[in-house]
């Protein structure tokens, strides 16, 4: 398949700017996987996912290395949830081939306007840390929330997985947004490593193209890494809200107004 140079430029484009995104709070596969599929409407879905995963681990792992040397990262959790993670996300890539898009899209929006509602109603949800949360049990459901229901998520569909863990973290752990999106860059790492493995070994990987990508997504990864640990956690909070309406919006939009 070939690209002109102008499709290949906003592409690149897109990765950047899904790498800022997706460093601060998670969600830049609402940008990269609908540029993919326009702009390559011959390419299979599932190789659109597994290309995408393959920009994404970049910026995830520079986002993820970027928190890790400035803040606290509590590995307690983040560490056994990324380990499941790599597993439960490489299940949900060999199965993302046989649910189709209309069985969890409703899923999805319910949870994502339950997000939306959740962080509204409790304004003070990751502006500060809540140590007192951060409980043995809690910290088990953390980890199996994030390591394997998220995980399967992100293998099967992918955009909104770091949204996801960094309200999880922040809700069950009583972490901050700030560290909860430090928690979910390590996590969303393992999330795309277990999906990248099963989709290059199934083929659907454009490997060059993914690589451009890669690139550019590390750029806007640090550079959304940075911002975020310097204006903290109220800042991060904005953004959330504004990626989840954006999710909210497009799977709405593919749900009832496409096709």
């Amino acid at each position: 398949m070939d690209l002109d140079p102008s499709t290949v430029a906003l592409l690149l484009t897109a990765a950047a700017l899904a790498g800022w995104v997706d460093a601060v709070v998670g969600g830049g596969g609402l940008l990269l996987l609908p540029a993919l599929l326009v702009a390559a409407p011959g390419m299979p879905p599932a190789t659109a996912l597994g290309t995408n995963k393959l920009a994404a681990i970049a910026g995830t792992s520079a986002a993820a290395v970027t928190y890790a040397r400035r803040t606290r990262v509590d590995w307690a959790v983040a560490g056994p949830a990324a380990g499941l993670a790599v597993l439960c996300a490489g299940v949900g890539a060999a199965l993302a081939g046989a649910v189709p898009p209309s069985a969890y899209r409703p899923v999805v929006l319910v949870v994502l306007l339950s997000v939306a509602l959740f962080v509204v109603v409790r304004p003070r949800l990751g502006v500060s840390s809540f140590p007192g949360r951060r409980t043995r049990g809690r910290v088990v459901v953390a980890v199996l929330v994030a390591g394997v229901g998220i995980a399967l998520y992100d293998g099967l569909i992918g955009p909104g997985t770091g949204t996801f863990l960094v309200v999880a973290f922040t809700a069950l752990v009583g972490a901050d947004f700030l560290h909860g999106s430090a928690m979910a860059k390590v996590v969303n790492a393992g999330t795309n490593a277990g999906a990248l493995a099963v989709f290059a070994v199934t083929g659907h990987v454009w490997w060059l193209l993914g690589a451009a990508m890669a690139v550019c997504n590390i750029v806007g990864a640090m550079v959304g890494a940075r911002m975020a640990l310097r204006r903290g956690a109220g800042f991060v909070r904005g953004v959330l809200l504004l990626v989840v309406v954006a999710l909210v919006a497009r799977l709405g939009y593919d749900q009832w107004l496409a096709g």
